[in-house]
């Protein structure tokens, strides 16, 4: 650490001479930066005087960051990236590392992050060769980069450069800049004379401190801020106990406690909310003094990973993401059941009307009734997540049969609706078969697409699921409003509805061309049945939807001999036999044993993956290799599209190769508890989620759910750099 208290003594030393009134108006100044705006910071060099050959100059990165966006420490928290400098000099300069100021926390959901705001200075002392030439111009050039975040997180970089004069004499003073560097250094975490000790109690670490500062003080906003991310839970709330001669520190551990060898030490910063300590406490007995004092309070700001969304803000998340969903891959299947709702009322408005309600009825008692079953699960002690539904390979048989039989509907087999007592072309049945068509498009849009998360739905259920049962209610209620909100304003706008064409010839072949995406859709599902359940399994399948189809045909020519005015007695109950024989089909196919293991799809050749472990995590991060994660499902349209788009791509499989970078896939096509354990650590609930874990410790960088080749890329560059 002498790097640090050399830098400390030049940057009094700066403010010293500029307080004499060294610096003289009208002298050449002694550094020359340019500030770069990379969008959301502007960044730039600033250097606290003349440099003297054989000593040291400070130089800091100034960020002046946006409204309500920050950048992060070097431990970001949860999730994020630390800012890095990455130094061109001259030979013979030498940059030391950067002097990090006390962070502060940025909770988001059910996230901790650590990092900083407004402006923020993190110097650097840079050392200066001997040899240098007096009355020298030399650049300081910096490749600076740091993810920027807000809502989204956003990586930038700026290239930078600085001048600095190689003094003559007695070296000119920089008054501003040197006294915002000094400030800086003054209010950074000081290495001190605290003693401190880590003690491992099953799921807590006990850190006990004394010292000086903090003999008979209270310190009730104390936080302890590691420097390695792994070692602590930093969502959860830390405990703080007085004592005579400091306190105790009831910190939740992480992963890098609780898999593998314990560490040998704890490092980080105490901050007691007016001064911060560097500390490094190694395994031992708790401290005496350190406690006693009363019992062990919460700090004040712990709650605030919780409470940084607030109910309204997760409600108006909630909706936003329920109206993205209908852009998501994942409801394409149902794109066609919606256009076929639109045009079967031909222009007639109080139909659409009915028709739009109906489907709004049933998005958002779907929602409701998978919320609820959902919170009950996990309220049973189940590790279940959104999508969970898919989960379960009867319920995806079953949706597979559903699927088919709709597309036998829409090809014309068989009428939902049609009478079976000889009213012909009634009006009155037409529009409740629309109704009842529209209300099953809303539920089978939430069973089929609802699982895969578009933006903000996944902070929104991340937040839900740690609510009580009437907030998560309201939550997942504003899920379906948006889902469904875009069908239903459409059935409302007459000036829209009345634009489509009338009824005619069209519209019955219209409808049996979108009768072949749900043929698609069966098939697809068919092939998540057969990951989730085996080969074998699929053969019990692909016989109930045989028999389910000589059901709709069956049923098909009942209503036909009825509309002639016969009485298909016949029909009708070899109809039923044939959809009872499909169900005992599907049972027989559950009761086969599941397959041992089935990857979510077959991985191209260039890109080598392995499965996602906790242990294998934390191994490949303690060896510094950079880690790509895909959380991913067989029933997750979106993750399969981003399998394709974006991360089975050679550019990629290169990448990862020449960074000595990791793939790992986190397959959740069927029920893993440690994935559904991993996704709530990341405040997710459901698929698709991706993460990046650089080099040196970082947390991991989230990729946006719509996954391009580029984002990736830019993502592992970044991760691979130290």
């Amino acid at each position: 650490m002498k790097p640090l208290f050399t830098a400390l003594k030049a940057a009094l030393l700066s403010l010293a001479l500029s307080g004499f009134g060294l610096t003289v108006a009208g002298l050449p100044t002694s550094a020359i930066a340019a500030v770069v705006d990379t969008g959301h910071v502007k960044a730039e060099l600033i250097v606290s005087g003349e440099a003297v050959p054989g000593g040291e100059v400070l130089v800091a990165l100034r960020q002046t960051i946006a409204k309500d966006w920050h950048t992060y420490w070097r431990n970001p928290g949860d999730a994020g990236q630390a800012t890095t400098l990455d130094w061109r000099l001259p030979s013979g300069w030498q940059a030391g590392q950067i002097i990090w100021p006390t962070p502060k926390r940025l909770p988001l959901g059910t996230l901790m992050n650590y990092g900083y705001e407004g402006e923020a200075l993190l110097p650097v002392s840079i050392t200066v060769p001997a040899d240098a030439k007096p009355g020298q111009r030399i650049s300081l050039k910096a490749e600076a980069g740091f993810l920027v975040c807000k809502d989204i997180c956003i990586p930038e970089q700026a290239s930078l450069t600085a001048e600095v004069v190689v003094a003559s004499g007695a070296p000119k003073i920089d008054a501003k800049a040197a006294k915002a560097i000094s400030d800086t250094l003054t209010a950074a975490p000081k290495l001190s004379g605290l003693k401190a000790v880590m003690t491992r109690d099953q799921d807590v670490v006990k850190l006990s401190i004394t010292g000086a500062p903090l003999a008979g003080g209270n310190f009730p906003d104390a936080y302890f801020f590691a420097f390695d991310s792994t070692l602590l839970d930093h969502a959860r709330p830390q405990t703080i106990e007085r004592g005579p001669d400091g306190l105790t520190l009831t910190l939740p551990a992480g992963y890098g406690f609780k898999k593998g060898p314990a560490p040998a030490a704890l490092a980080g910063v105490i901050d007691l909310g007016g001064a911060a300590y560097q500390i490094e406490a190694k395994a031992g007995e708790p401290l005496a003094g350190a406690a006693g004092l009363g019992a062990p309070t919460a700090t004040d700001k712990a709650p605030e990973a919780q409470e940084a969304m607030s109910l309204p803000l997760a409600v108006l998340f909630a909706f936003l993401g329920g109206l993205i969903l209908n852009l998501m891959p994942c409801v394409f299947p149902i794109l066609s059941m919606k256009a076929a709702a639109l045009t079967a009322h031909g222009g007639d408005h109080s139909n659409a009307k009915g028709q739009g309600l109906a489907f709004l009825a049933g998005v958002v008692t779907t929602f409701l009734g998978l919320a609820g079953a959902l919170i009950a699960a996990k309220a049973a002690g189940a590790a279940v997540g959104w999508g969970f539904q898919l989960q379960s390979p009867p319920v995806v048989a079953v949706l597979c049969l559903v699927m088919l039989l709709t597309a036998l509907n829409l090809s014309g087999l068989f009428e939902v609706g049609a009478s079976l007592q000889g009213a012909a072309g009634s009006s009155s049945l037409a529009a409740r078969s629309g109704l009842a068509g529209a209300f099953f498009t809303g539920v089978l849009a939430v069973v089929v697409a609802a699982p895969c998360t578009a933006p903000f739905m996944a902070g929104a259920i991340g937040f839900a699921l740690t609510q009580g049962t009437a907030a998560a209610l309201l939550i997942f209620l504003f899920l379906g409003l948006g889902l469904a909100a875009p069908f239903t304003a459409l059935a409302f706008s007459p000036r829209l509805t009345q634009r489509l064409p009338r009824p005619g010839p069209w519209m019955e072949r219209l409808k049996q061309a979108l009768a072949f995406p749900l043929y698609g859709t069966a098939a697809w599902l068919a092939w998540v049945f057969a990951l989730q359940a085996g080969t074998n399994a699929l053969v019990f399948l692909f016989a109930a939807a045989v028999a389910v189809a000589f059901s709709g045909w069956l049923y098909g020519l009942a209503q036909r001999s009825s509309l002639a005015g016969g009485k298909p007695r016949l029909s009708l109950l070899l109809a039923l036999i044939s959809v009872a024989a499909a169900g005992a089909l599907i049972f027989a196919a559950a009761k086969l044993p599941s397959p041992t293991a089935a990857p979510v799809a077959e991985e191209a050749p260039e890109l080598p993956s392995e499965p996602f472990s906790p242990d294998r995590l934390a191994a490949l991060r303690a060896e510094g290799r950079p880690v790509l994660i895909n959380f991913t499902a067989a029933w997750c349209i979106t993750c399969q599209v981003n399998d394709r788009a974006a991360l089975s791509r050679p550019a990629v499989a290169d990448l990862i190769k020449s960074t000595n970078a990791v793939y790992m896939v986190g397959d959740w096509t069927n029920r893993d508890s440690v994935i559904a354990k991993a996704l709530a650590e990341q405040g997710r609930a459901g698929v698709p989620l991706y993460l990046v874990y650089g080099v040196g410790g970082r947390a991991p960088v989230v990729l946006p759910q719509l996954l391009t080749e580029g984002a990736v890329i830019e993502a592992l560059e970044a991760g691979a750099k130290p």
